[in-house]
């Protein structure tokens, strides 16, 4: 329980300021007025203009009835848009909801419902979609169209304009309340393989304080500033997930110039990257690879760009591609109920003892962040050996964690167990305090008694010349109970035999167990590997359609 005995009283006349998203923006204002911000290279303006337009966008809203505790929902690509959102709404005291624009129609109509949205801002892209459910969404007052070159579609719905329309004429002189810093300021609802989404609720303080956090993370010495004052930022992760790993907040704090790429296509992308001159971004191991086969194509150089690869692990195989390339790749491990960003691997470049330990390191879940009480426990919360070995799942603490799923209480009670969020994510801490983690609990192979670390098993086949892909399930064998199973998408000339080949060398090498490698008949070589709406690799979707011969 929370002592109250030795409070400090402030004097009336004090400010104590609360941590709010509009503190994010007093830097920036201060200091860097003159920067830059840009959508696809076509419109640029300065962080003084996006001031402004965020007061405008608040003067918008309100016009619409938009109210503290209202929620505003916005489908968009990465935006100027999306940015304003970030900061125009939540200042406002409204709610941001961040729609996943990948969800199936049922599933945004079921998210849009459950988040009580009141407000819509939709971009035409996504038009058909609203097209189909609008007459079940009858709670939402107002739709706001959303179009880069300022058309407006017809639509059997009406709309209260649209979006650059109504901004440009609106009054930019808002008067941003002071809220508490526990108002909620963003939903979004996670993508989990099973039932329906869960609405996750960010207040300002948590943003704040990941944007603190892992901003100090990513500017310490220890990692060498991978984060920096000179650099240019381009968001690859979409805004609609986890407010963009919260990466997009501490460019704004920081001032940095910001290049946003609208739709991600990987031809746009690296034309940004190159006439941008971007320096870093951030995207899952899908997205990595795409870029790395088209910079292969166009002869591109990729030197001197720093991204945080998040979402699932970090293969070793495209960890040393991606470093081929002279990109300076590393891991960062979140979750949607946890900011996102608990832990980086900022390993210091050029300082470790071999290829193999930079490889390894890079691609680890990395070191905790900074204020993130980290722990990895055994079943009775005991915390387990930093051996490197013993291996218990990751329950955190620190300001950034969501408190709550929206309207599901025993299933926040059941995240929180013990004071602790709990991952359901298998690791083991070494000696220095490095994570990795090895497994989720639910992908955890078992065979004969023993277990196997599906992520492990993955990240050798990607070492495999030729293998682009890999994931590794639990298939059930009568024998065993289960043995591991996997797909690989790969080049023409890769076979099985070549990658039952160098795992074997693995186990030789006593890198990996026997049992740890699967049967010549269980390495499928696929054309595609199912992905979830935000990029990882769907194992649910793979157990349930296994080959008849299995």
């Amino acid at each position: 329980m929370t002592s109250n005995a030795n409070l400090l009283t402030p004097t009336p006349s004090a400010y104590t300021y609360p941590l709010l998203i509009k503190q994010l923006l007093i830097n920036a204002m201060s200091l860097h007025a003159d920067q830059e911000i840009s959508y696809r290279g076509q419109m640029h303006y300065t962080y003084r203009d996006f001031r402004q337009r965020i007061g405008q966008l608040a003067s918008t809203l309100t016009a619409l009835d938009v109210r503290q505790g209202s929620t505003v929902a916005v489908m968009d690509w990465d935006s100027h848009r999306y940015l304003e959102s970030y900061f125009g709404i939540p200042m406002m005291g409204a709610t941001l909801f961040t729609v996943n624009v990948r969800l199936s129609p049922a599933q945004i109509l079921y998210t849009l419902k459950d988040a009580d949205t009141d407000v819509l801002l939709v971009h035409t892209d996504f038009l058909p979609v609203i097209e189909e459910i609008r007459a079940q969404l009858p709670q939402i007052r107002h739709i706001v169209v959303l179009s880069d070159d300022g058309a407006m579609p017809q639509t059997s719905f009406a709309v209260a304009g649209e979006y650059e329309a109504l901004v440009s004429k609106a009054d930019a002189g808002y008067d941003f309340p002071e809220l508490h810093e526990d108002t909620k300021a963003v939903t979004f609802y996670t993508t989990g393989t099973t039932g329906d989404p869960k609405g996750v609720c960010y207040s300002h303080r948590h943003i704040v304080m990941h944007a603190m956090a892992t901003g100090m993370s990513l500017c310490s010495p220890m990692g060498e500033q991978r984060l920096h004052r000179g650099d240019v930022y381009m968001p690859i992760t979409p805004m609609f997930h986890v407010m963009g790993w919260g990466i997009p907040y501490i460019a704004v704090m920081l001032g940095l110039r910001t290049v946003l790429p609208g739709r991600y296509l990987p031809d746009v992308l690296l034309k940004l990257r190159e006439t941008e001159k971007v320096t870093f971004s951030h995207c899952v191991p899908t997205i990595l690879q795409m870029l790395l086969m088209g910079a292969d194509k166009t002869g591109q150089d990729l030197s001197g760009w720093k991204v945080i690869i998040g979402g699932s692990a970090l293969p070793a195989g495209l960890c040393e591609a991606a470093l081929a390339k002279g990109m300076d790749v590393f891991a960062g491990y979140g979750m949607s109920e946890t900011g996102p960003v608990v832990s980086l691997a900022l390993a210091p470049t050029g300082k470790v003892q071999s290829k193999a330990e930079d490889l390894r390191l890079r691609s680890s879940t990395g070191m905790p962040s900074l204020m993130v009480d980290f722990r990895v426990v055994d079943e009775d919360m005991n915390d387990v050996p930093r051996d490197g070995i013993s291996r218990g799942e990751i329950v955190l603490r620190s300001p950034s964690l969501t408190p709550i799923y929206f309207k599901k209480p025993e299933a926040s009670e059941e995240l929180w167990r013990g004071g602790y969020l709990h991952t359901q994510d298998i690791a083991v801490m070494h000696p220095d305090g490095m994570v990795q983690i090895v497994d989720r609990l639910k992908d955890v192979i078992k065979t004969g008694g023993e277990w196997v670390s599906s992520i492990e098993v993955e990240g050798l086949i990607t070492q495999v010349p030729g293998v682009q892909e890999a994931a590794v399930i639990g298939v059930p064998d009568a024998k065993w109970g289960e043995r591991p199973m996997a797909f690989v998408v790969a080049s023409a000339d890769v076979q099985p035999e070549t990658i039952r080949a160098h795992l074997q060398a693995h186990v030789q090498a006593k890198r990996i167990s026997a049992y740890a490698v699967p049967e010549l008949e269980r390495i499928c070589l696929v054309a595609e590997i199912p992905k979830t709406s935000v990029g990882k690799i769907n194992k649910k979707l793979l157990r349930e359609n296994l080959p008849a011969a299995v």
